[in-house]
This record gives structure tokens, sequence and C-alpha cells, in this order.
């Protein structure tokens, strides 16, 4: 366990606070012209992706926790848990729908994941920005109108809206961050 002065810390450090690991995204020493100085930061939770801010005493001591980062590739789900497979040293890792949460819907054999590791336990799971899926199957809206939109079924069983001209069998580019429809590769 190391533990660092408030003081110490740098943008991009890992901290355990709260029972939470979470990573220091901005930290800034506030001086008011009545009363001690003290440091507002920016805190991320890995697993929410929530972020918040906290007021910490200059000499207030953080728990410094060293995190890694691992490149994943995606196998298949096993029960609860999806397996992936550590590229770097050919491990199997487990992990559970908790942590992958909605993202499982654009998960598929062979994605490469970005994951952060505390020890040897997964605590957040990071998609490819993009990916190329194959359209399984599409619902019309209704209305046929210029302009309009469906719904199409993925290869994933992720479902999202797409321009009027897609059909069955296409291969779509898709915004995994947004849910979001980019192109017809």
């Amino acid at each position: 366990m190391l533990t660092v002065l408030v003081q110490q810390l740098v943008p991009g450090t890992t901290i355990r606070f709260e029972g939470k690991i979470l990573l220091l995204e901005q930290i800034i020493k506030v001086t008011l012209p009545k009363g001690p100085p003290f440091y507002k930061a920016t805190l991320k939770d890995p697993v929410t992706s929530e972020t918040f801010e906290r007021n910490f005493k200059p000499d207030q001591e953080i728990e410094e926790v060293k995190i890694s980062k691992r490149r994943l590739e995606y196998l298949y789900l096993e029960g609860s848990e999806h397996l992936f497979l550590d590229i770097d040293n050919l491990e199997q890792v487990l992990v559970p729908q908790e942590i992958i949460k909605d993202r499982a819907n654009f998960l598929k054999e062979g994605v490469e994941v970005k994951a952060l590791f505390y020890g040897d336990t997964v605590f957040s799971v990071e998609l490819p920005q993009f990916l190329e899926l194959l359209v399984v199957s599409v619902k019309d809206q209704g209305g046929g109108l210029v302009g309009g939109s469906k719904i199409a079924s993925l290869e994933t069983n992720a479902e999202i809206e797409v321009p009027m001209f897609i059909e069955v069998g296409d291969i779509i580019k898709v915004d995994t961050t947004q849910n979001l429809y980019i192109q017809r590769v």
C-alpha cells in the first residue's frame, strides 16, 4: 500500500478513495483570502464512468494504487460471464456481466478491448469506438418518408437506428460509445 500526500498527486494517477478505485483527471490548488488552501480534484469511476469533484486538505494522505492496462480479445459468453483471451500472455480471463454491462451488445468473437486490471481483477472494459457489424434483420418504423429511418438488429443482438437504404446482409460501421450508425461499409 503506497500512500502519498494530496499535493503530490498528478492527473492520471489511480487512487483508492471511499473504498473505490478512481482515476484522477484533474487537480488544482485553491487558495482563498481567508482560510487554509485546499486541493480540488476531479475524479472518475472507471466502472460507472461517473465523474465528480472532491476537496482535499494539502496534508491529507491518499492511497495510490497501481493498475495495469491489458489488451483482451473476446471469445464467447460462458454462463453469466464473458471469456476473453489476454493477447500478451495468452491466458483466459473471465469478466462478469456487471463489468461489461450494456457494452455486451457490441461484443463478438475477435473484438479487441482494453481492460483495466487491479491485481488480477478486471474492473473496467473499453470497447473500440467503431466496429463493423452485420445487419441480420430490419424493422420498418412505418411512414417510408424520404430521410426516414428503421431499426436494424445486428449480429451481436444490438439494435440501432439506421437509414432506410440499409438491408439485411449489409455491414455497417457503428459508434459503440453513442450507439449510432456511422456508414455502410
